[in-house]
Parts: C-alpha cells; sequence; structure tokens
C-alpha cells in the first residue's frame, strides 16, 4: 500500500499529537514549579527499534538524542518486556541527559505481547536526592558527590502496579517527598496517555499501517534534510567559544570547540567534538545525550529550511564524539550534573559560530550564558507549616537569544536547549508557593550584543527571602567570557549576580554560589545579553528607532555604536545618519 502525501501530512498530526497529550497531562497534573509553571519536561514516541518519531513542543535537550539509547537500554535490561511495565531511567552513563531529569519509559505491546512503541516521560526533578539541595552540582567532583539517585531504566511498575519498595526508597532519598511524588505520578499518568492512544491509534489504522507510515515519515525527514543541506555552503569550518572558570576547572575556564564539514551534494553534515578537554572533576561535564543533541542544537538552528527533527532527518548527521572528553562520552563515576545546560550552551554556541565562518548569512552568533540568580533553585524549611521543607528551581528572568542572519535574539531563549519552550514563572505564583518575594523583574538597555541583527537585551530580576531563610544555589556561566557575536557583530554585556542584606549593604556574588538568605536578604541575577549577527552600523535604522523607542537601547548608544542620529521626536534623522554611518564605514575599511 502507497502513502501519499496527505496520508502523511495526517499521521504526523496524529504522532504529534499523542506527544502532546502526554505533555498535557504533565503539566496539568505535576507537583513542583519546575514543571508545571516552567514547563520543564518533554515527551516523545519511539519506534520498537528505539528511533524518535515525535516530540511535538519538547525541548530539544531532552529528545533529540538520548531517548534513542534510553529506549535500548530498557530492551537490554529487561528482554521480557509486557505490557503493565514502566521504568524509571535518569542514568547519564545510559542515555538520559542528566540525573535530575526522571524519565518514564512505557514498552507499548500489542495484543499478542509484541513490543511495537516505546513513549517516554521526562521531567526535570526540584529534588533528586542530591548531597546538597540543587539538582544542579557543578560543583560536585564526581556522582558520588553529586549524590544523586541514579536509575538505569530500574522497573517501578508491573502489571500497571508500582513497586512500592523502591517508591519508598525515593520518598526516603527526596527532601521535599510529597511533591516527589506528585511528579512521580503524573509522569507515570503521561506515559499511560502515551499508550493508551497509541493503541487507540492503532486499532484505527493497523500495526503493520503504522509500520508503513513511520518508514515514509522518516524517508520524507530525511530528503527534507538532504534539501536543507544542499543549500549550504560547501567547506569546513570551526566554532570556539569558552565557558566561565568554575570550581575544578582551569584558571582560564573551558574552552569549547566545534569542527563542522559540509556536503551539499552528498547532503550529509559532519561534527567533529573530539578536540576538547578530557572530562573535569566536577558537574559541568557533559552526557553523550547531551553532547550529541546540543551539537545537533546548533546544527538545526543553521539550516535554512524547515526540518522535522526525527531518526529520519538524523540520518545526514555525522558526529564525532571520544570518551572521557568534557562534550563526549563520560566514565563512571563523572558527574554529570549540569549536563543540560551551561557546557552544553557553549558547545551549540560553538557550532553557531562554525557555520557562521562557513560563509556570510549562515549560523548565529552566541547565546548568553545561563543561569544567573534569576534562575536558582531554593531550599529552606517553611515557617508556620511545621517547618515543612521547600526545593525548586525558579524561572524567573534571563532572555539570552542570540542575533542570527535573518532575526534579532530571541527573548525569552532562556537555554539553547530549551529553545525558547520553557515559560518564565509567574511571579505571583512563586510567591504563593515558596517565602519569595520578587521585587523587580526588567529588561536593562544597552546590554545587547549590537549588530545588523542585535542579540537579545539582559534581563534583571530581583527576589528576597520573605518569611523564612533560604539556601540559594546557582551556576552563571557569562560573567568572565560574555556571549561572543558574530560576522562582525558585538559581544553581549556579562552576566552579573549580586546580594544586598537586609542592612543595606551590597555584595557581588560569584558566578558559581551557594548563598544563605536571612529574612529580608535580596539577590539581583542579571542576565548576559545575546551576541550580535553582522556590523551593527548596518542595522536599519527605523529598527534602532524603534528599539530606543522600546527602552531596549538608549540614544547615545543608538548614536556611538549603530550609526543612527535621532531627532527630538524619536525619529531618524535621515541626513546625520547617512553621515555618520559614512564615516563609520570608511573607518571600518580602514582598520
Amino acid at each position: 500500500m502507497t502513502v501519499s502525501g496527505l496520508d502523511l501530512a495526517i499521521f504526523s498530526k496524529r504522532m504529534e499529537g499523542v506527544a502532546r497529550k502526554m505533555q498535557n497531562t504533565l503539566l496539568r497534573s505535576a507537583r513542583s514549579g519546575v514543571i508545571n509553571t516552567g514547563r520543564d519536561f518533554s515527551c516523545c514516541v519511539l519506534t520498537a527499534g528505539n528511533e524518535l518519531v515525535a516530540a511535538a513542543e519538547s525541548l530539544p535537550i531532552h529528545v533529540m538524542a538520548g531517548p534513542d539509547q534510553m529506549a535500548a537500554t530498557m530492551q537490554d535490561f529487561h528482554p521480557g518486556l509486557a505490557a503493565g511495565d514502566a521504568f524509571l531511567h535518569n542514568s547519564p552513563y545510559h542515555g538520559c541527559s542528566h540525573a535530575a531529569d526522571l524519565s518514564v519509559l512505557v514498552p507499548v505491546m500489542d495484543d499478542q505481547g509484541r513490543h511495537r512503541f516505546t513513549v517516554m516521560a521526562k521531567a526535570h526533578q526540584a529534588d533528586i536526592g542530591n548531597s546538597v539541595p540543587t539538582t544542579y552540582h557543578a560543583a560536585a567532583r564526581d556522582v558520588y558527590e553529586e549524590g544523586a539517585l541514579i536509575f538505569a531504566a530500574t522497573r517501578v511498575q508491573r502489571d500497571y502496579e508500582d513497586l512500592d519498595d523502591l517508591i519508598r526508597m525515593c520518598e526516603l532519598r527526596i527532601r521535599s517527598p510529597e511533591q516527589w511524588r506528585g511528579d512521580y505520578l503524573a509522569g507515570v499518568g503521561s506515559a499511560r496517555v502515551g499508550e493508551r492512544e497509541l493503541i487507540t491509534l492503532a486499532g484505527e489504522m493497523g500495526w503493520d499501517r503504522l509500520d508503513e507510515m513511520i518508514a515514509a515519515w522518516f524517508d520524507y525527514s530525511e530528503r527534507r534534510m538532504a534539501l536543507a543541506v544542499a543549500e549550504l555552503p560547501a567547506g569546513s569550518a570551526v566554532g570556539q567559544t569558552r565557558h566561565d572558570p568554575f570550581p575544578g576547572t582551569p584558571a582560564d575556564g573551558i574552552p569549547i570547540k566545534a569542527e563542522i564539514a559540509v556536503d551539499p551534494e552528498g547532503g550529509r553534515i559532519a561534527v567533529d567534538l573530539t578536540d576538547n578537554p578530557d572530562c573535569l572533576p566536577n558537574g559541568l561535564n557533559l552526557s553523550e545525550a547531551c553532547a550529541r543533541t546540543a551539537a545537533m542544537v546548533g546544527t538545526f538552528n543553521s539550516l535554512g529550511l524547515d526540518v522535522p527533527t526525527n531518526a529520519g532527518s538524523f540520518r545526514r548527521l555525522d558526529m564525532a564524539l571520544r570518551e572521557n572528553c568534557v562534550v563526549g562520552i563520560p566514565r563512571h563515576p563523572t558527574s554529570c550534573s549540569v549536563a543540560t545546560q551551561n557546557v552544553a550552551d557553549r558547545l551549540t554556541n560553538a557550532v553557531h559560530l562554525a557555520f557562521a565562518n562557513l560563509a556570510d548569512g549562515y549560523g548565529m552568533a552566541e547565546v548568553g550564558g545561563v543561569q544567573t540568580a534569576a534562575q536558582a533553585v531554593i531550599s529552606g524549611h517553611e515557617e508556620g507549616r511545621d517547618g515543612r521543607p521547600f526545593v525548586d528551581q525558579l524561572i524567573l528572568g534571563d532572555t539570552l537569544g542570540a542575533g542570527s542572519p535573518r532575526a534579532d535574539g530571541w527573548l525569552a531563549m532562556i537555554t539553547t536547549g530549551t529553545a525558547g519552550m520553557s515559560f518564565f514563572d509567574s511571579v505571583e505564583v512563586d510567591e504563593l508557593r515558596h517565602p519569595v518575594l520578587v521585587t523587580e523583574r526588567r529588561l536593562v538597555p544597552d546590554r545587547e550584543g549590537a549588530g545588523t541583527f542585535r542579540g537579545a537585551p539582559a534581563s534583571q530580576v530581583t527576589f528576597a527571602a520573605h518569611g523564612a531563610c533560604m539556601e540559594v544555589f546557582y551556576q552563571s556561566d557569562g560573567t568572565t567570557f560574555p556571549a561572543l557575536g558574530a560576522r562582525g557583530g558585538g559581544a553581549g554585556a556579562p552576566a552579573r549576580n549580586t546580594v544586598t542584606r537586609r542592612a543595606g549593604d551590597d555584595e557581588a556574588a560569584d558566578g558559581w554560589a551557594t548563598l544563605v538568605l536571612e529574612k529580608g536578604d535580596c539577590v539581583t541575577g542579571v542576565s548576559p545579553g545575546g551576541g550580535g549577527y553582522g556590523a551593527a552600523h548596518r542595522r536599519e535604522p527605523g529598527r534602532v528607532a524603534h528599539d530606543v523607542a522600546e527602552g531596549l537601547v538608549s540614544v547615545q548608544r543608538a548614536r556611538d555604536v549603530y550609526g543612527v542620529v535621532l531627532d527630538t521626536s524619536g525619529g531618524v534623522d535621515g541626513d546625520a545618519t547617512t553621515a555618520l554611518r559614512r564615516r563609520l564605514t570608511n573607518e571600518e575599511g580602514e582598520n
């Protein structure tokens, strides 16, 4: 039976619909704010052969690579899969992104007991049993010091019933067990919704017809990828960037390098990550899943055509990684606690810069460094509620988007791996749930990476410990090495974090910090600006005037950096702007 274009369009939407129903279940039923408000979760559908079919609006860092390895691990460790099974999986050594991304995998079986699909619901946990109350432990020397609970495709349900011994073990290791139990149930419910929807779909179409549709969908996606690669210039290029110095890193930070080779005629892209430092004695190392995904995100961001992200399009990518590499394949017990952010973002940025170095009109600038205090993990014990413990990640700010050949930086990028899919927290909801008081959340002018297409402006968030003392954990990259521009674009301003004590004294806080806030103390996080793409004095004057009107760029910066002169009404003075830009262009040529 043939598969028409109409058949394929309907099928792809039906499969995306399965993932969306799973996502809606998680969003509406999870208890942690990082899940039900920040939307730090993903759901996907894989074939029985462990190939990614659909992920809808999932976070790229969660699903582009890794679920294939996780599903394969489930099959390797449990060859006798049966209906009603469910497995917990968060091992970074067996395909998971990092330990905080606790995943529920469910094999979907037909009436004859044949394994047909695997569904996965992955959600970032507010707490996963780390030795300190944060799911990002940048200073952990190894997985043991990290302290996280690690599950490598561990069966948690049989015949649709929980294995209570495992559940009790988790509850005894988690700082807020009721919250975790609710998130676990949401994950299981999400996976079961996916299982039910696929069985229903197979009832309509037949299992064998679904297999035919998937094969056709993968072939179509591969053709789209080949067409996208054919539009790129042939050649090789290198992109380089650097992560800030943290505990356990060299004094000058972590250099990150990506080498790309584009073969338009063959429709292939190769990414080589082998020329990078060895794994470090801290939590910044990438899992294999995050190394592959971060490079893939940078690659797909640099394509000119819209290409489905599934196992079919992935056939056209060749990835070179090595063992014991900070952006490669870690060996146990290397800590990968922060694998989804920080170095992962820098790796994506290196790929962006490599494509930008290939030719003008390609690639992107750097997205700003992640996790200022505005995205801190907070913890403590609430007063007036029997000292009930609380722990959660706030996602209150951080803009970060990079300029590209066609658009300004995305205002709510948050991280390259979330791709703007996560949500900023509601201030009011955070204040209701936790003893915090948010006193400001605003954009800061003149901190964007200037360019023909500018980077995102910085954000500034301040919150206070309100009604209880608390610990605040964050690992802010970009305080030392800001986001680089591309093709003549400017770098964004660096990140900044400060503490204001109740007495009124301001203290500069390190990029990586564990803070203890007494009641009334405040912490402020200023995000880095995203890098700009192309020369600033080639930006359309009307765009610059709009940025000034929006409060993103000052009149002085418009003149000095962008070469745009504004009149008293805020409009562009055409003659003065032309003269100024002519002078700036001449100076550029002389240099």
